[in-house]
Order: structure tokens, then sequence, then C-alpha cells
């Protein structure tokens, strides 16, 4: 059992574990405290929201709706990984649910019992997380947005002192739900146990399209041997340079500054002729596309003797 975290501890937790957080305006007194108890808590619930789309879903679970007033958790985990903090204490998450499952997580069984009684209150004990996901066993798992359910679990774990075992599925707490549906919760507390075995570890930048890449070794000496391949010359064969790869490379983009000069000139020749042709409606056209086609490949052949000077 454990007294609930202030909301500067929740994101100091959260950010310390490599989370990206959003606080979304008034999250940290939004709360249905006046309904009922706010802690002891004893873990963390994960649901889906049966919602598409980031903004839609935050403000739902802010809002609630006619039937459920919100905010309906603590934080909706977007599908780039994001968490969007909503409500900070008691929030319409978990509903009724088992009792026993609630002992097992407080003595932090491997095993939970199946759920088959809704005898007490979850919203009182547990942080609950919204997922992003419509929950049809269709709608795909971000990576990105696995790795935040893991990184944002395992920083609540990781202030209370809880394991992995803390966390569940809203499936294992009540017999009425299916969420979240997708992905094995089994594996899920394995990677969040792995996340606390160590200090918080930060996610990996990932490469934005459009970034310069460092290449190995290897990659030099695939991309070498593949556009000396095209012009017909591979020095690289027997496993030996003579030359460094760099060097090869930068001798293939002389090669083609070269071969841009030369289609270059010739297209500006073409456009001359074109304009400077009158066409003779007794001209025979089938004669007139034969010397076309002889022409390109004329010039395509000038260009294949370009690449290989």
């Amino acid at each position: 059992m454990a007294t609930p975290l202030s909301a500067d501890r929740i994101v100091a937790a959260l950010k310390a574990e490599g989370v990206k957080v959003v606080e979304v305006d008034g999250w940290r007194t939004r709360n249905r405290n006046h309904k009922g108890a706010w802690g002891p808590v004893n873990g963390v619930m994960i649901h889906h929201t049966v919602t598409s789309g980031t903004k839609a879903s935050v403000d739902l679970c802010r809002d609630g709706h006619a039937t459920l007033p919100g905010p309906l958790c603590l934080g909706v985990i977007a599908k780039d990984g994001t968490v969007h903090l909503v409500g900070n204490g008691r929030t319409n998450h978990a509903g009724s649910g088992d009792g026993d499952v609630l002992k097992a997580v407080i003595a932090a069984r491997a095993t939970l019992p199946a759920p088959n009684e809704n005898d007490t209150d979850g919203n009182t004990h547990f942080y609950g997380f919204e997922c992003v996901n419509l929950g049809d066993g269709k709608d795909p798992w971000a990576q990105a947005q696995l790795d935040a359910i893991k990184r944002a679990s395992a920083a609540l774990c990781r202030a209370h002192g809880w394991s992995a075992r803390s966390v569940i599925a809203h499936k294992e707490w009540t017999n009425t739900k299916i969420d979240p549906r997708g992905f094995s919760m089994k594996d899920l507390r394995a990677d969040i146990q792995q996340q606390l075995t160590g200090k918080p570890q930060k996610p990996q930048p990932q490469q934005e399209k459009g970034d310069d890449m460092a290449l190995t070794d290897a990659d030099l000496d695939k991309i070498a041997r593949r556009v000396w391949a095209l012009s017909g010359d591979d020095p690289l064969k027997g496993g030996t340079a003579k030359i460094s790869k760099e060097m090869l490379l930068w001798g293939m983009a002389g090669r083609l500054q070269r071969v841009e000069t030369v289609v270059a000139a010739q297209a500006a020749t073409i456009d001359k002729l074109v304009d400077a042709v009158t066409v003779d409606p007794a001209t025979d056209l089938d004669a007139l596309k034969a010397e076309i086609r002889q022409a390109i490949e004329g010039i395509s052949a000038t260009v294949r003797l370009d690449v290989k000077s």
C-alpha cells in the first residue's frame, strides 16, 4: 500500500524514465475525489480507449461523456508514445473488480486469480493509463506506444518500490472487460521488470527522415560493390580493394556528375530539334518513330559509355 504520488512527483518519475509528457491544462486538480477515496494505491491499470486520434482520445479521457464523467485516467498514451496527463487523483477508469485480484497485486503474486466478482472499487487503488487503440484486434500497436506503456508503468512502480507484478490489465481486474486487446500482459510485465532492473534509461532517439545516417564499413562495402557493378567494372572482386571504399564512392559521384552534364546537353539539343521540326502531312509516321527510337538508343549508348569512362 502506498500514498498516491503528488503531481510533481508523477511528472518527475515519468520524465526520469524517458517518457515524453504533455500536461493537459488543469490536470493537476482534475479528479473524482469527491466521489470516493483516492488511495492507498496498489498498482497501475492499463486500458485501451476504443478510439482513434490523439486529440479526440485526450478530450474524451479528460471530459468523459454523459454516462461516465471525466477524468477517465491519469494519462492517455498516444500512438507516438507521448503521455498526455489529464487527471490527478481518483479517476473513472477501473470501476468495480475482484477483491481477490487486489489481494494478489498487493502480495505481488506471480499469478493473478481469474476475476469472477465485482466487489471492490478499483478507482481507489489503481493509477490508470488509457492507450489509444480501437481494441478490435486489428488496430496495430505502435512500437513507440508499447515502449511508452512500459516506461510509464515502470516509472510509477519505481517511485513506489513496486515490481512489474503491480501492473495489470483492465480485463484482469474484471470479467466484464476485454482491454487492452492486442498484446500480451505477460510480455509487458516482463519488459517492465527488465526496465526496473537498472537505472532509468531514456529511449534511443529515432532517426528522423532526411537525417544523415552513419554508414558502417559493411554498408560502404555493399554500396561500393553495387555502384561499380552497375558500371560493369568491380575492382572489389575477390574481396580485396586496392583503394578505399570511400574513394570508390567519390569516383562514382564524379561519374554521375559527368552523366548529368551529358544528359542535360543532350536534352537541350533535343529541345532545339523539336522546335525546329515541322512535320509534313505526307511524312511516314512509322519511319519517323523508328528514327526517334534510334536516336533515343543512341543517347542511352552515350550515357553508358560515359559511365564507364
